[in-house]
């Protein structure tokens, strides 16, 4: 079975500290096809993390058609991701990371590698099936539909190259059934598997903050992300929720005189929604926003669910 193959994959380097842990992506080279849905959803993921390659691809959203450079290499276990729009404004991402993991782990079981964790995490709140093969970027590909169980999130096709399992083309549907965003891969130089261990995230203790989101639609949990950047106010807390496929931001920030504020309601950045709420804490103004690819409504009862919480409270 696939799904074992992830816990069983991680193993500690010699040449590293004690709490270093990698995946070894040689072994993906051995493993069998995969033979059900959820297997070719983990196995994309294991790709993912494993294949260093060159691509051209488009984004067709609300805002428009964007076409893209992608690159993608490993370099001593440590993935980076480059992303250049090629048309319009001059827009270039650089993403560096390694394999993260489902939760923070604060005293909790151990927590499994992200993949292995993830596909197992989603079968409880999407339905998984394959749909016909078809052909994305000169390639053959397998079509993996993603419906969710209730009325809290969004669904997905995923189209994954058959031979890589790498994700070829994604649509993003929203709870109307609509086709909100679509990426694909028009253009792909032949993958190369990385020979060697991709780092494994560590176990961290959360961060304490005053405020707590007092509901979220089952599934999601707390990412183990650092949110905090030079980009952001040290004032400004920022969290991230997810379910393995959809992403939750929540931004809380004081208001004060001279600080730019958005205006409480329903925005839309880019394929995003965003609810914006002002509320008082400890005598205080502050701004909250629930940001992500969800329905407007659960991120109104998202944004209206937070409480701070006691100064005794935090200190414990």
């Amino acid at each position: 079975m696939l799904l074992a193959y992830g816990a069983a994959a991680i193993a500690q380097t010699s040449n590293e500290p004690t709490d270093t842990e990698r995946f070894d992506c040689r072994q993906l080279a051995e493993w069998e096809r995969p033979d059900s849905p959820l297997e070719w959803f983990e196995r994309s993921l294991w790709a993912g993390h494993c294949h260093v390659f060159q691509a051209r691809a488009v984004r067709i959203g609300i805002d428009g058609v964007r076409t893209l450079a992608l690159s993608r290499d490993i370099q001593d276990g440590i993935e980076r991701e480059v992303a250049r729009f090629l048309d319009g404004p001059p827009v270039f991402f650089e993403r560096r990371g390694h394999i993260g993991r489902m939760s923070w782990s604060n005293g909790e079981p151990e927590v499994p590698a992200s993949p292995a964790g993830m596909a197992r995490h989603i079968e409880q709140y999407y339905r998984l099936s394959m749909g016909s093969d078809e052909r994305i970027a000169n390639r053959s590909a397998v079509r993996l539909d993603i419906e969710p169980l209730d009325g809290l999130r969004f669904g997905h096709r995923l189209w994954l190259d058959e031979h890589t399992a790498l994700p070829l083309k994604r649509e993003l549907i929203d709870d109307r059934g609509r086709v909100v965003e679509t990426f694909q891969l028009t253009e792909l130089q032949p993958p190369q598997l990385y020979q060697g261990g991709v780092v494994l995230d560590t176990s961290r203790t959360p961060p304490q903050q005053a405020w707590r989101a007092g509901w979220l639609p089952n599934g999601f949990l707390d990412q183990p992300v650092d949110t905090q950047t030079d980009q952001h106010d040290p004032e400004v807390g920022h969290r991230i929720y997810s379910d393995g496929l959809s992403t939750l931001s929540l931004f809380v920030e004081p208001i004060e005189e001279g600080r730019e504020r958005l205006i409480p309601g329903l925005h839309r950045l880019g394929i995003s929604l965003a609810v914006v709420r002002h509320v008082v804490a400890d005598g205080r103004p502050m701004q909250v926003v629930a940001m992500g690819e969800l329905p407007p409504r659960v991120l109104a009862q998202v944004a209206e669910s937070l409480t701070w919480r006691e100064a005794s409270e935090m200190a414990e």
